[in-house]
């Protein structure tokens, strides 16, 4: 009886243990549709504001021509 228990702990559990978090390992290697969504609407929204900023940044280039060197002054 001890003979298989130690077997039990020295072998099968750490080899259990082993394929299961390489099992887990493996499920988790890609991004669900879920998170695939997020980040391209998160992409779209990060367009957008680098849109506005362009926008925002050549209306005071026409409105305030010197605005860049007085913000850094």
């Amino acid at each position: 009886m001890e003979v298989v228990l130690i077997l039990l702990v020295t072998i099968v559990l750490p080899v259990w243990i082993i394929f299961h978090y390489v099992t887990k390992w493996k499920q988790m290697k890609g991004i669900s549709a879920e998170d695939e969504a997020s980040l391209g609407d998160l992409r779209n929204s990060a367009d957008r504001l680098e849109d506005r900023l362009r926008t925002m940044e050549r209306i005071l280039d026409d409105e305030v021509p010197d605005w860049r060197s007085r913000h850094h002054d």
